[in-house]
């Protein structure tokens, strides 16, 4: 994955939203969400299903009101979308694109991670030969992007990005530096909880997925109406990685276990590929 075609970052950093929206206070936007999960909530004791997936019009998410799909969707040809869909690199993947921290002359600064796990579908098959593409800020919440002005270093030696092919059960492995929070402009004060981005792509453009993934005990979590518009707290859990000390290796990396399920009750949750945060 080169640095030149890479173009996906956390954009809810850069939204352009109007200034009286984000003089609001994180308290109104927590009563909001607070409003909308109990209404949920009474719904599901009324015998209404679960919501495994992030509501498109979440209002605390002021922006989602802006971006999300107005018409009806139509099929696209996966040639011609494939002409105009990000530009990742044209070369085969290779092993050492799934270790964020050698990209570089120096190594990074931070603390440096494994995120390990599993693809599977709603029937806990696993999906091999699935490209996986990774992309996330750096230790100090930090994106390597012209539009990312947050006042936090850049690390010279992490770009950030990184992709990988899942084995024949499914398995992927990264190796990368632990991200940090950092504020947006959905309302004053507010803060991303720390995340990885998850890119998955099907056998052409048009099938492309794309997820966070989260740290355990975040205590941003309760705060951040994009990980809130779930309304589901077990499908919210579902995007929070376990600690895992099998897959922490000596005086190296802390190791973190998160599985991937493309389809099924317990799927994962996917953005629309026009809302990438």
């Amino acid at each position: 994955m080169s640095q030149e075609s890479f173009e996906p970052v956390g954009e809810e950093t850069f939204a352009r939203l109007d200034p009286a929206a984000t003089a609001e206070s994180q308290e109104r936007i927590s009563g909001e969400i607070a409003s909308i999960h109990g209404v949920y909530q009474e719904s599901v004791s009324d015998g209404a299903g679960a919501e495994t997936q992030p509501r498109v019009d979440f209002a605390p998410y002021r922006s989602s009101l802006l971006r999300h799909p107005t018409k009806n969707l139509h099929h696209a040809d996966p040639e011609t979308i494939e002409l105009y869909s990000p530009a990742f690199g044209q070369r085969d993947v290779h092993p050492l694109e799934a270790d964020l921290t050698i990209q570089h002359n120096g190594e990074p600064i931070g603390e440096r991670i494994v995120v390990a796990g599993r693809v599977l579908d709603g029937d806990g098959r696993p999906v091999a030969g699935q490209l996986i593409e990774v992309w996330q800020a750096n230790a100090a919440g930090r994106y390597i992007h012209k539009r990312d002005q947050h006042p936090a270093p850049i690390d010279p030696n992490f770009t950030g990005v990184g992709r990988a092919l899942t084995g024949p059960n499914g398995e992927y492995r990264f190796t990368t530096i632990k991200p940090a929070p950092y504020p947006w402009k959905n309302h004053r004060n507010a803060w991303r909880p720390a995340h990885i981005h998850f890119s998955l792509f099907g056998t052409d453009f048009t099938q492309r997925m794309i997820t966070q993934m989260y740290f355990p005990g975040d205590p941003l979590f309760s705060l951040d109406p994009i990980y809130q518009s779930i309304t589901d707290q077990r499908a919210r859990d579902r995007l929070v990685a376990s600690y895992d000390h099998a897959v922490t290796s000596h005086e190296w990396a802390t190791g973190y276990s998160w599985d991937i399920v493309l389809t099924g009750s317990n799927r994962t949750w996917m953005e629309n590929e026009e809302e990438e945060h």
